[in-house]
């Protein structure tokens, strides 16, 4: 009986797996270097997006330095903003929705009634305040509308303008001053 010794390094096939891992780690630099080059080349980029075409276009306004303006380019002219004072509008929902029979009919009519008034905040308050009148003159003026009143886009708008008057009376009558100026339907459902 023979013992032969095998030397490790002359084992069949081991010099070819180190040959492929190392054909692998290569492969896996090569991937990860270029992977870190084109993000760099991609991201490096310091104008934005809307810079660069701001550059193409005309150089000075990308920030650039160039200056001037080519021989025959366009010169940009600022447009004057009219000066009008704005005046800021509030709004209030009542937090009910309203419900009342229809005139004439057995259907009705579920509402939720928001106003808007650019006056103070005295007039939002005022609303706060007189709540409970105001809901028992609106749910008066719907009942006297019918189904055919309320049909449309114009129906709403007129029995928007009724509310609107009625609120107003009513805030006329209790502070002297109405200053509602719309009212608007959060929801309406008519059934």
């Amino acid at each position: 009986m023979s013992v032969e010794t095998v030397d490790p390094i002359e084992k069949p096939g081991k010099m070819k797996k180190i040959i492929g891992l190392l054909g692998k780690l290569i492969l896996a630099v090569l991937l990860v270097g270029g992977g870190f080059a084109g993000g760099y080349v991609y991201f490096a980029n310091p104008l934005s997006p809307t810079q660069g075409m701001l550059q193409m276009i005309q150089p000075e306004a990308a920030g650039a330095g160039g200056g001037a303006l080519p021989e025959g380019g366009l010169e940009r002219v600022a447009k004057e903003v009219p000066e009008e004072e704005l005046f800021v509008t509030s709004y209030f929902t009542f937090p009910d929705a309203l419900t009342s029979n229809l005139k004439d009919s057995k259907a009705f009519l579920q509402v939720q009634v928001g106003v808007s008034t650019q006056y103070d905040a005295q007039v939002i308050t005022n609303v706060e305040t007189h709540k409970l009148a105001l809901q028992s003159d609106m749910l008066a003026v719907i009942a006297t509308f019918t189904e055919e009143d309320l049909a449309g886009m114009p129906g709403r708008a007129r029995l928007a303008d009724a509310l609107k008057d009625t609120i107003n009376q009513r805030l006329v009558k209790l502070e002297g001053f109405g200053g509602i100026e719309d009212v608007f339907f959060p929801s309406f459902m008519m059934q």
